[in-house]
């Protein structure tokens, strides 16, 4: 099940918005389900926040012996359709 962050759309509005909505909060829905339009706190409304994504960072390339060391094969093409176990 996906996390999914929301925020007030107003924040800077006490009046429009509780302490939960207006630092934001983060809730695990399917995703199936129609994003929430209001606070479940304050019934305020709320909007949808795009988050960034986990990636991993390769900082250099890997070589052959990274490969290896990983437990990878490593093959490299000889002839047609020919390949050679490194």
């Amino acid at each position: 099940m996906p996390i999914y962050e929301y925020i007030s759309e107003h924040p800077d509005d006490p009046g429009q918005s509780c302490p939960v909505c207006r630092r934001g909060f983060e809730l695990r829905r399917p995703v199936d389900r129609a994003p929430l339009e209001k606070c479940l706190v304050c019934k305020h409304p709320v909007r949808k926040v795009i988050s960034r994504i986990n990636v991993p960072e390769v900082t250099k390339p890997l070589s052959v012996s990274d490969a290896k060391a990983a437990g990878f094969t490593v093959l490299e093409r000889r002839d047609q359709g020919v390949y050679e176990k490194l």
